[in-house]
């Protein structure tokens, strides 16, 4: 591991939680919204089904960006 960077500020961590908090919101809660109010050749259970299996991909996607943004030292 890696000790030689130095720590990120309180200031650099805070604008980083608010747009992780912002794109987390806008994938996690509007996309699969989107998804339900717009898919409407199928059945509610099809549109449930599209908007499930799309917030646990976005979810996966966001952690796994997450995860890369912290290895290289972005957060």
């Amino acid at each position: 591991m890696d000790d030689s960077r130095a720590p990120i500020g309180w200031g650099r961590a805070i604008l980083a939680s608010l747009a992780i908090l912002a794109v987390g919101a806008g994938l996690l809660v509007f996309v699969p919204n989107w998804a339900l109010t717009q898919l409407t050749g199928l059945s509610r259970d099809g549109r449930v089904a599209v908007a499930t299996v799309g917030f646990f991909v976005l979810l996966v996607a966001c952690v796994w960006m997450l995860r890369r943004l912290q290895a290289r030292g972005v957060i």
